[in-house]
């Protein structure tokens, strides 16, 4: 096994190795109120900035339905994280066990890199196929609500202000993440990885017990 040249300038691994990651499972997270939900919410929003007609919602109203819907999407991206960070996990396990890997600054946060800036085209695709279009806003935000709670936060606990500019703040929380230990920028011409939803995951390990 060679050891791959680093380019001096940018810091990212230059291709002439490669490292299977572990594959990324997501579990699915939804009810039978969130698509109704969120609907209500972009409508709100749209109305709120006069792009719709209010009809006869009042201001309060509308806000409130604004502020339901998008602390419903911080649930889901919340679980969603949860993933991905279990994911990001893993890749720092596998990094610790490779002294090629640990001695070029490999960090998690190369990984988290990796994942929003630079997938392999299979990952992409997938999401394509799956109706996700702007997947590196939704991993972003995901990983920074992440980072910063341990647990669900309650409604009660969480002001109207952060839950109706979540998104602002979860952009930042990520990118504080991102600058907290410097790291060595990887793309995926080096490092392959597969992903998964969790019940298709289950049926292809099903597949190959029966095949064992």
């Amino acid at each position: 096994m060679s050891t791959p040249s680093v380019n001096s300038e940018t810091g990212a691994i230059l291709p002439d190795q490669v490292w299977m990651l572990p594959p990324l499972i997501l579990h699915p997270f939804a009810d039978s109120a969130g698509p109704s939900k969120l609907v209500e919410s972009s409508r709100a929003s749209l109305m709120l900035e006069g792009l719709l007609p209010n009809g006869e919602c009042s201001r309060e109203e509308l806000s409130r339905r604004l502020v339901e819907g998008r602390y419903y999407e911080i649930r889901m991206l919340f679980y969603v994280g949860k993933d991905l960070s279990r994911w990001l996990d893993q890749c720092t396990e596998f990094t610790s066990r490779d002294a090629v890997l640990n001695s070029l600054g490999v960090r998690r946060q190369s990984f988290a890199a990796l994942l929003i800036e630079d997938s392999p085209e299979t990952v992409r695709e997938k999401l394509r196929q799956w109706g996700v279009v702007d997947y590196k806003a939704i991993f972003t935000r995901a990983l920074g609500l992440n980072g910063v709670f341990a647990e669900l936060p309650q409604r009660s606990s969480l002001s109207d202000c952060f839950i109706s500019n979540y998104y602002r703040f979860a952009d930042h929380m990520f990118s504080c993440q991102q600058s907290l230990t410097p790291y060595t920028v990887i793309h995926a011409a080096n490092f392959h990885f597969e992903m998964y939803a969790s019940g298709e995951y289950s049926r292809m390990l099903e597949r190959q017990w029966e095949e064992s």
